[in-house]
């Protein structure tokens, strides 16, 4: 499946970081794992963490999917506001997904620590309403949020001018949030588990899944044979083919990033993401080298080759927007690109089993805008799951909610 197109920047920066041996013999483990981006990756720490031993198989080279075409903007807000999660699944549920979300920010800071150099930090949100209309929308989801306990804060048109420098209906300033270097995270992620002996193969494509009684046999290409208690299907927007059942749709999404720029002239955007109410929305954030990346322009293409015929149209288009709001930055690309990702209807993720595969094959779908922060809050579901442990989030993120 072809994730990306153009010049994704993390991918430029970094190069191919590290490769890992495709697999030549058979082997056996507690837990194999299909996917070797960003959603493995911390799914395969979380589990041998805890005394599991996990093979890792990756068709790609490790990191090369989506993981390197990732804007890595990590969140508690998720795409559906609180407000309408509210009242499709009720209030307890969706603060807890929310909650939820904040503590896996904590979580990544952390882990980002552990392994360091991936360019992780700590910034504010600012979500702005795009039309005068959205601003009451945006008020009830303030009130909402501020309600449960969330660090917000409500700033109307002129507050927002004085404090921001930008003109917009109203906004809703968070004070949890950050970014990381998706691509460069996996790999450190997949380089600190092969140093404490687990398996990792990247080029390696998995031909059949056979599952038994007491677990899955995994036929690669190669012929070579992987026997596990369970599997973790995190092959990212490509997992859908394992599924008879639609579960979301795939859409592609489009980013440029500028050269580094001078000291100070990003102003508060060195260590604010900024992003909007308007769907498909406009969103900013900065790296640790001091450029400006901007993202949007989401469209329906699913067609690789269209997709790519379009990366510097769509370019050219968030520039103007990003000229449009400040004008007094004029910044242009360096570099720009697009990938697939993939979005559920209510914005929450799949994670667990599905009836058509039985309890010991879990799949991983960290879809939507959240997806690294989902993945964090997916490991440790997953895990619990293997161990046959309760745990909070297991209802509300499986696929049993589809026929609620």
């Amino acid at each position: 499946m072809d994730l990306k197109s153009g010049y994704p920047y993390w991918a430029v920066k970094n190069g191919l970081m590290q490769a890992f041996p495709p697999l030549r013999g058979d082997a056996a483990c507690d837990v194999a794992i299909i996917g070797g981006g960003i959603t493995g990756a911390l799914i395969a720490d979380e589990l041998a963490a805890h005394g599991h031993e996990v093979v890792v198989i990756e068709q790609r080279d490790v990191g090369w999917g989506s993981s390197a075409a990732s804007t890595a903007l990590l969140q508690y807000e998720i795409d559906t506001h609180l407000v309408d999660l509210a009242a499709r699944y009720g209030e307890d549920d969706a603060v807890l997904a929310y909650r939820a979300c904040a503590e896996a920010l904590v979580l990544l800071r952390d882990k980002a620590r552990q392994v360091r150099d991936v360019d992780f930090a700590w910034n504010d949100s600012l979500y702005y309403a795009s039309r005068r209309r959205h601003a009451r929308d945006l008020e009830d989801e303030y009130g909402m949020r501020r309600r449960h306990g969330f660090d917000v804060e409500w700033l109307p048109r002129e507050a927002l001018a004085e404090r921001f420098g930008f003109d917009a209906p109203a906004a809703i300033l968070s004070h949890q949030a950050a970014r990381v270097d998706a691509y460069r995270f996996a790999h450190r992620l997949f380089q600190r588990l092969a140093r404490q002996g687990a398996a990792i193969h990247d080029r390696t494509r998995v031909a059949h899944i056979h599952r038994h009684a007491r677990g899955v046999t995994l036929t690669t290409e190669g012929g070579q044979r992987v026997r596990a208690g369970h599997l973790v299907m995190a092959a990212g927007y490509a997992s859908q083919q394992w599924l008879d059942q639609p579960v979301a749709s795939n859409r592609s999404s489009y980013a440029f990033i500028t050269d580094p720029v001078e000291p100070g002239r990003l102003g508060f955007l060195a260590d604010t993401l900024l992003w909007e109410s308007a769907r498909p929305y406009l969103y900013l954030r900065s790296t640790g080298d001091g450029r400006l990346l901007v993202g949007g322009e989401d469209d329906a293409i699913d067609v690789p080759a269209r997709r790519d015929a379009r990366v510097d149209k769509k370019a050219r288009a968030l520039c103007g927007k990003l000229r449009k709001l400040f004008p007094q930055l004029d910044l242009s690309p360096a570099f720009a690109w697009a990938g697939t990702f993939a979005e559920t209807r209510d914005g929450l993720p799949f994670f667990g089993p599905h009836r058509q595969h039985g309890p010991r094959i879990h799949f991983a779908m960290a879809y939507g805008g959240n997806g690294i922060t989902y993945s964090m809050l997916g490991a440790g579901l997953l895990r619990a799951r293997i161990e046959r442990r309760a745990h909070p989030l297991a209802r509300l993120f499986s696929f049993e909610r589809l026929d609620r």
